[in-house]
């Protein structure tokens, strides 16, 4: 059964319960629709990429054209009118899109430094290992003196200049965000620290204080919604054995992430003499 995507343009099939799924084949329909001289940008490249597009609307596709003029925005388009040369597009899947580096810039022009800090983060890190990541640091540095003089450029260095790769997560981006705005020192990212024979990575470490900072964003359930008693207890004993190599364990989660106030005094407690 046909099933409408947006005026025009159908899909054989039920329509993706996942907002991202559902954005790419909807980005996908709009670029045929309207021929070779639109590019996904954006937000919808992002989408096709397979960057983390935390907290960025999708309900619109995003597209840009190599032009000055002729910028429209309708229920479920945006269509920008930008400079477009052939360094900042590429090809995923068979479809036109601005490139890795491009597509940060373009939206740490405008979202906010803690959306665009996860975006460049997600855009920077490894996905396997002897495998580059999506964005090289010099890319995204070419990317960002490019954008010299145009509207958001500040905010562009910004994000280029606090975005990193070791980040494992949009809750690790944002708990960097939320380290920096309370004023903590810098800590150290996937801190390797071998206790008994078994090495772990820590999210966040301080290492001259002996502290460590994990952010907990994983739900350990397994069949049925049952808790997941092999994870919790694998847990656990991770965090007793550093706890036994002399490190105090500071735990936080997504909800403590809306309001950072309560992890940033105990770790400040813990920091700063």
């Amino acid at each position: 059964m046909l099933r409408q995507l947006r005026r025009g343009a159908y899909l054989d099939g039920a329509l993706p319960a996942d907002a991202v799924e559902r954005h790419h084949a909807t980005t996908r329909a709009v670029l045929a629709q309207l021929g070779e001289a639109a590019v996904a940008s954006h937000v919808s490249a992002a989408v096709l990429h397979g960057l983390a597009v935390w907290n960025l609307p999708l309900d619109r596709v995003h597209v840009t054209r190599d032009r000055s003029y002729g910028g429209r925005r309708t229920r479920d388009l945006h269509l920008h009118p930008s400079p477009l040369g052939a360094s900042d597009r590429t090809v995923v899947g068979g479809l036109a899109v601005t490139t890795c580096a491009r597509t940060v810039v373009d939206i740490a022009r405008t979202a906010g430094f803690e959306i665009a800090v996860a975006l460049a983060d997600s855009a920077l890190a490894r996905r396997e290992r002897g495998v580059p990541p999506p964005l090289l640091r010099h890319e995204l540095d070419m990317a960002v003196a490019a954008a010299a003089g145009r509207r958001g450029a500040g905010a562009v260095r910004r994000v280029a200049a606090f975005a990193d790769g070791r980040s494992g997560s949009v809750g690790e981006s944002r708990a960097r965000v939320a380290l920096a705005v309370a004023g903590l020192p810098e800590p150290e990212l996937q801190f390797p620290i071998v206790v008994a024979g078994h090495r772990y990575l820590a999210d966040f470490a301080w290492p001259r204080q002996r502290v460590i900072g994990e952010f907990d964003g994983r739900v350990k359930y397994g069949r049925r919604g049952k808790p997941d008693t092999d994870a919790l207890y694998s847990e656990k004993l991770r965090e007793d054995r550093t706890r036994s190599a002399g490190f105090a364990v500071h735990r936080w989660t997504w909800q403590d992430l809306a309001d950072f106030r309560g992890p940033a005094a105990r770790l400040r407690a813990a920091l700063v003499p």
